[in-house]
C-alpha cells in the first residue's frame, strides 16, 4: 500500500493524546457512606471493573476512529502495475508519410492512429506530438483536435533514428517521471536495418498498424526516345508491389485534355510507350486506376518550347566542317568565325565556344573567354600541333582545368573510355572494349590525369573535363589523327552542345535539391517566381547574362505543374512529382527488436500507459471505518453498563 500524501501520517502521533487522557484523568470517586458496609464494597469493587473495561474499548474505538481519519487524509492506493509511476510524459511521433495512405482494419492507417489519439487520450492531458513535418511541444488533444483532423500526408519521412533523437528532446528534464516515447508508424522496410538506442529512462513503445492493401501500381518515371522531326516516343515505365494484375489502363493528359490511353498487364515491372507529336508544348499528366496507394498514381512532366544552342567556332585556317555536320541546323544555332575577323560582342550570346587550332591565345581573347566561363557558358579547346604553350597554359590555369606540360611525339592510341564521367554518362548501352581505336601522331602532356574523359592507352589523357571546360591533348586534323573518322567523335561533341544549354528536365522530384535553368535575360533588380497563381515563391536563383538558375529542394511540397515567371509573364513551365521510395509494401519486422513494447493498435498503447498511471485508492474504506468506529463509540457509551 502506498500513500498519495505520506506526510499527513505524521498525525498518528496525535494518538497518544487519548492515551495521556485516559492515564492521567484527574476526576476522583466520591465515598457515600452507608449502613451495610460488606455489601457495599462488593457493589464498590465490581463497578471499578466495569468501568474500566468500558474505558479502555472506548479508547481503543477512539484511537481506530481518529487513525481512520488521519490515513484518509493521507489518501492510501495500491498500485494496478509493478512500473507505477504517478508523474508519467508521452511523446507521439506521428508518421504522416505517404505510405501511410494504405487501408487498415478502419480507414487509412494515419486516420486510424488519430482517431485513436482523438478517442483515447484524456482532453486535458499534457503530451508533445510530432510528424515528418510539424511539431507540438507540451499541448493537449483538446488543443491538437483540429490539426490532427487537418493533418495532409507529407513527402518527406524522418529516419527513425532522427525520430528516436527529436523525441528525446521533448521531454522535459523531470528526472523523476517515466518518459514514454511512442512511434506510430508502418515500419516501412529501407535499406538500412531498424535499429534504436537503448535508453534506460525512456521507455519505447513501437506502434505498427497492420495494412490489408495486397498489391499497389506506381508509375516510377518517364524518359523520350526515337526522336523525329514529326514525333517522339514516351517511355513509362511501372512497377507493382503484390500480387500481378491485368489490363491496368494508362492515360496521358495534356492541360487535362485526354490524348490517348493504353493498357497494360503487370507483374513486378513493365514499360508502355505512347507516340507524340513533337514541337508542341505539353504539361502533361499520366494517371492510372488503382485501389492501393493514391500519391504515386499521377506522374506530371513538361515538355516546353526548345530554343536552339548557339555554338560558335573560333578558327585561323583550321577546316571545320566536321564540326558543322555535327552541330545541324535543327538544334543549334552554328557559327564560324575567323580570329582575325571575330566581333568579341558575340562570345557572350553563346552556349558552347571552340577554339579550333589556335597558334595561341591573345590577352583580348583571354579576358572574353574568363567571363564567358563564369557566365556560365562551356569551352572546349582544341590544340594546333605548334601552339604558344604559355599563352594556352595561362588560359588553361585561370579556367582551373589541367593544363599542359610538354609535348610528346610518339604515336597514341585512344584506347580508354570514361563511362562514369558526366559527359558520357548514360550515352553507351553497354561498355564498349573491343573498338576500332583512334589515333595520334603528336600530343600534349597534361600535368595530371584527373578529369579524364577519354584516355590512351598508357592511361594518360587524351580529352579532359569539368564543368565547363574541355580540352584535347593533340590536335584532331586529319594529319595529325583520325579521330574525326572514329565513332567516339559524335557522342562526345554532341553531348558536349547538349549540356552547354541547361534545359530544364521532363520533371523534378520533390524534396530532392535540384538545379534549374531558364534560358531568359532579366534585369538587374528583376527576379523569378514559381508556383501557380494562387501561391508563389522565389526560390534561390542565380543570375547569368543569359540564363538564371534556380534552385528547389523544400518548395514546392505538393506534386503537379508550376509557372516560372518574370512578373507576369510566363517563362516556362515546370513539373514535380513525389519521391516513389514510399510505394514500397514490405515492413519491418519489429518482433526482432529488443527492450520494445510492440502494438498494432495505438489505443492498446495509450490504454497501458494510462494504467501505470491508475490505482486502487483505498481513503473512501478509510473513512467508512471511521464511520463504524464512531457508531461503535456511541453505542458503547449508551449501552455498555
Amino acid at each position: 500500500m502506498q500513500f498519495k500524501n505520506p506526510e499527513l501520517l505524521y498525525a498518528l502521533f496525535l494518538l497518544i493524546i487519548p492515551i495521556l487522557i485516559h492515564l492521567f484523568q484527574l476526576r476522583r470517586f466520591q465515598k457515600v457512606q452507608f449502613t451495610n458496609v460488606k455489601f457495599l464494597k462488593s457493589v464498590k469493587l465490581q463497578t471499578r471493573k466495569s468501568s474500566q473495561l468500558k474505558k479502555w474499548i472506548t479508547l481503543l474505538t477512539r484511537m481506530l476512529l481518529l487513525a481512520c481519519v488521519i490515513i484518509a487524509f493521507a489518501q492510501p492506493f495500491i498500485p494496478n502495475t509493478k512500473d507505477f509511476n504517478e508523474s508519467q510524459e508521452t511523446v507521439i511521433y506521428l508518421d504522416n508519410s505517404f505510405s501511410m495512405q494504405a487501408n487498415g482494419s478502419n480507414g487509412t492507417l494515419l486516420n486510424e492512429a488519430i482517431q485513436d489519439l482523438i478517442n483515447n487520450l484524456p482532453e486535458d492531458e499534457a503530451i508533445s506530438l510530432f510528424t515528418n513535418d510539424k511539431s507540438f511541444r507540451n499541448t493537449t488533444v483538446k488543443a491538437l483536435k483540429n490539426d490532427l483532423i487537418q493533418l495532409s500526408y507529407s513527402p518527406k519521412q524522418l529516419n527513425y533514428e532522427a525520430v528516436f533523437l527529436k523525441g528525446k528532446q521533448l521531454f522535459s528534464n523531470k528526472g523523476e517521471a517515466t518518459k514514454n516515447l511512442v512511434i506510430v508508424s508502418d515500419f516501412q522496410q529501407k535499406e538500412n536495418l531498424l535499429s534504436f538506442e537503448n535508453e534506460s529512462d525512456i521507455q519505447l513503445k513501437l506502434v505498427q498498424p497492420k495494412s490489408t492493401l495486397v498489391s499497389n501500381i506506381s508509375i516510377d518515371s518517364i524518359y523520350v526516345s526515337n526522336t523525329t522531326s514529326k514525333t517522339f516516343d514516351l517511355n513509362v515505365k511501372l512497377s507493382n508491389e503484390g500480387k500481378p494484375l491485368d489490363n491496368v489502363t494508362i492515360s496521358l493528359f495534356n492541360n487535362d485534355v485526354l490524348l490517348t490511353k493504353s493498357a497494360v498487364d503487370i507483374n513486378k515491372e513493365v514499360e508502355t510507350t505512347f507516340t507524340v507529336t513533337n514541337n508542341n508544348v505539353i504539361n502533361g499528366k499520366l494517371q492510372i486506376e488503382d485501389s492501393g496507394l493514391q500519391y504515386d498514381n499521377i506522374f506530371y512532366f513538361n515538355i516546353n518550347s526548345k530554343p536552339k544552342i548557339k555554338v560558335l567556332v573560333i578558327n585561323e585556317i583550321t577546316d571545320d566542317s566536321f564540326l558543322k555536320r555535327i552541330y545541324t541546323d535543327d538544334e543549334f544555332d552554328f557559327k564560324s568565325n575567323k580570329l582575325n575577323a571575330l566581333n568579341f560582342n558575340l562570345i557572350t550570346e553563346q552556349n558552347l565556344i571552340i577554339l579550333n587550332e589556335l597558334n595561341e591565345i591573345s590577352n583580348t581573347l583571354k579576358t572574353a573567354l574568363k567571363t564567358f566561363k563564369n557566365d556560365g557558358g562551356k569551352l572546349l579547346v582544341i590544340p594546333k600541333n605548334k601552339i604558344d604553350l604559355n599563352s594556352y597554359n595561362q588560359l588553361l590555369n585561370e579556367l582551373k582545368i589541367n593544363y599542359y606540360s610538354n609535348t610528346n611525339k610518339t604515336q597514341k592510341r585512344i584506347t580508354n573510355i570514361n563511362y562514369n564521367h558526366p559527359l558520357l554518362a548514360n550515352t553507351f548501352y553497354a561498355k564498349v572494349t573491343n573498338f576500332q581505336y583512334p589515333k595520334v601522331e603528336n600530343s600534349y602532356q597534361f600535368n595530371s590525369n584527373s578529369n579524364s574523359v577519354l584516355s590512351y592507352e598508357d592511361d594518360s589523357p587524351f580529352l579532359v573535363g569539368n564543368a565547363n571546360t574541355y580540352v584535347f591533348s593533340a590536335a584532331i586534323n586529319s594529319e595529325n589523327s583520325n579521330f574525326k573518322n572514329s565513332q567516339l567523335i559524335i557522342p562526345v561533341l554532341y553531348n558536349l552542345g547538349l549540356q552547354s544549354l541547361k534545359l530544364s528536365k521532363l520533371y523534378y522530384t520533390i524534396g530532392q535539391p535540384n538545379e534549374i535553368a531558364i534560358q531568359t535575360s532579366i534585369g538587374q533588380d528583376d527576379i523569378l517566381t514559381l508556383g501557380k497563381e494562387d501561391n508563389s515563391v522565389i526560390p534561390l536563383q542565380k543570375t547569368y547574362s543569359k540564363s538564371v538558375v534556380l534552385e528547389t529542394e523544400d518548395f514546392p511540397d505538393t506534386a503537379g505543374i508550376l509557372n516560372v515567371k518574370n512578373k507576369n509573364q510566363v517563362l516556362q513551365n515546370l513539373s514535380f512529382n513525389y519521391n516513389r521510395a514510399e510505394s514500397n509494401l514490405s515492413y519491418y519486422d519489429l518482433n526482432t527488436l529488443k527492450n520494445t513494447d510492440i502494438e498494432s493498435s495505438l489505443e492498446t498503447t495509450i490504454n497501458n500507459i494510462k494504467s501505470n498511471t491508475n490505482v486502487n485508492a483505498l481513503w473512501k474504506w478509510f473513512i467508512i471505518f471511521a464511520l463504524a468506529f464512531l457508531i461503535v463509540e456511541m453505542l458503547l457509551l449508551k449501552y455498555l453498563k
